[in-house]
């Protein structure tokens, strides 16, 4: 399953390297939330491959699928959750910050995921009970016990504007005070894998999709971390709010978010 899913996200970056900064013309599916040729073109591409090897997989996926909905996953089917362009802002502002994201659930578990980075190539693998790696070198999350050592990830949602925005403002505030330092890289998915690999020691955001966050929550916990809702319960894939950690900062960051009023 490794080499198939890598040769899925080699052929999506090939398609978004072809565009990008190329003055790709955008569209918006709502304020603030563009698309590009890139972003169906390497979906396409993804669905057509798998379709092609396992002709009975589902999907979950940002640009095709999400028109009539999310379908929520079955015990009986398998379910490809892909995310060909996480990180579509940077992309049409010709920032190298980017990612593929590919999960794969079988009965209604995450089983494989990969992450990866068309610009420099990287790639982040997890598979369930089997570890989580980056370039074929396995990863873990970071040991620092202390989130006011910690580094922090987070992501502001494209509903930011249209609904509103105090919320969003005020669990930042409420988090900045509290780690070392706090980053917006703009690609939730790689900020998940970020976690795994122990560059920062948490991420929150609500707002996101199962496209966003599968892979990368696979990877978290692979690499020995946590991930849980606003709640601290499982509900973080299609609940859309999302934390993840190395474990030891979780119940800070949880108990920050209830202190804030914001978590539901």
């Amino acid at each position: 399953m490794k080499q198939f899913m890598h040769s899925l996200a080699v052929s999506a970056g090939k398609i978004l390297l072809k565009y990008f900064r190329t003055n790709v013309g955008v569209n918006y599916k709502s304020k603030n939330n563009p698309v590009t040729i890139a972003d169906k073109q390497s979906e396409e591409k993804m669905m057509s491959m798998i379709r092609t090897k396992f002709p009975g997989d589902r999907f979950i996926c940002e640009e095709t699928c999400a028109v009539n909905g999310i379908e929520k996953p079955d015990s009986k089917s398998r379910y490809w959750i892909i995310d060909p362009l996480d990180g579509t802002v940077n992309f049409t502002h010709g920032v190298p910050i980017f990612t593929v994201s590919i999960a794969l659930m079988e009965k209604q578990k995450l089983k494989y995921a990969m992450l990866y980075t068309p610009v420099n190539g990287d790639t982040y693998y997890a598979e369930k009970g089997k570890g989580a790696e980056k370039n074929g070198k396995r990863i873990h999350v970071s040991t620092r016990k202390n989130l006011a050592d910690g580094l922090l990830g987070t992501g502001f949602p494209y509903t930011l504007f249209l609904k509103d925005p105090k919320q969003v403002l005020k669990l930042f505030d409420a988090f900045i005070v509290k780690g070392q330092g706090m980053r917006r890289l703009g690609s939730a998915a790689l900020d998940l894998g970020y976690v795994a690999e122990g560059l920062f020691e948490g991420f929150w955001e609500h707002g996101l999709q199962p496209w966003d966050c599968a892979a990368g929550a696979l990877m978290i916990e692979e690499a020995g971390g946590k991930v849980t809702d606003y709640r601290g319960g499982d509900n973080y894939l299609f609940g859309e709010r999302i934390v993840g950690s190395n474990g030891f900062v979780h119940k800070k960051m949880i108990d920050i978010i209830r202190k804030s009023g914001v978590g539901r």
